[in-house]
């Protein structure tokens, strides 16, 4: 027994039949591990940084725009109702879903409760004014059996003959430019800036649903040179919803 395990038996020239031994066989190799082994799969990896940077992409296009979403200003939704119609006040409430036009209003900024009798003589149909400073302001005039506008000289001196204070800060402009402008349904706008001596105006106009609607923003010249990125932010807001 001792010399089938002798070195000298383990190296023999004896030939044996392969029935009976077999030859040194080599061992597997071991398994090759690739550099990525101790984490995710390539394959994997891309496809969370994919899903990753769809993620990114989602929340940046939902994100909302900055003129809706800034804390400093809150929108109006106005409802031009007649004055038939009317409750008598010009209330603050959320009047969304049959609202006709909207702007934007500065936080801070109050209501001045419009009466039935002047809705009905002048089409004032809402007003905010700042209360640090009574004559920066914003309201909106509307009047009804209008489908479309008149060239620009005409509708802004119309508007002019029911509002004295709109005559004298024309009279007394250092400058009057007026643009038009479309939106993406292709509603036209009219915009007027009125540069005075003690006061500015930026006016916006347009007519919809058989009516005509004008947006004023109004500030004695001193306010307008502290405020003027705010006030410009209120006028671009105006648009009218709801269009037919």
């Amino acid at each position: 027994m001792a010399t089938l395990f002798s070195p000298s038996a383990l190296f023999s020239n004896t030939t044996t039949t392969p029935t009976t031994a077999r030859p040194p066989q080599t061992p597997p190799a071991a398994k090759t591990q690739l550099p990525f082994s101790s984490t995710k799969s390539p394959i994997t990896t891309l496809a969370s940084t994919l899903a990753a940077t769809a993620a990114a992409a989602v929340l940046i296009s939902s994100a909302p725009l900055p003129s809706l979403a800034d804390p400093s200003f809150q929108i109006y939704y106005g409802t031009a109702a007649s004055a038939a119609n009317y409750g008598g006040y010009g209330g603050n409430s959320n009047k969304q879903d049959s609202a006709e036009y909207v702007y934007d209003v500065p936080q801070g900024w109050k209501e001045r409760l419009v009466s039935k009798v002047e809705k009905g003589t002048n089409g004032t149909d809402s007003e905010f004014y700042n209360p640090k400073k009574r004559s920066e302001k914003e309201y909106l005039t509307f009047l009804s059996g209008f489908r479309q506008l008149a060239p620009k000289d005409v509708v802004l001196n119309n508007l002019a003959l029911s509002d004295v204070d709109l005559q004298d800060l024309i009279a007394s402009a250092d400058k009057v430019s007026s643009e038009e402008k479309k939106d993406e349904k292709g509603q036209l706008y009219y915009n007027y800036e009125i540069d005075g001596v003690a006061a500015h105006s930026l006016i916006s106009v347009t007519c919809a649903n058989n009516k005509l609607y004008a947006h004023f923003v109004n500030a004695p010249t001193a306010e307008w040179n502290k405020d003027s990125d705010m006030l410009k932010h209120v006028h671009e807001s105006f648009k009218t919803v709801n269009s037919s």
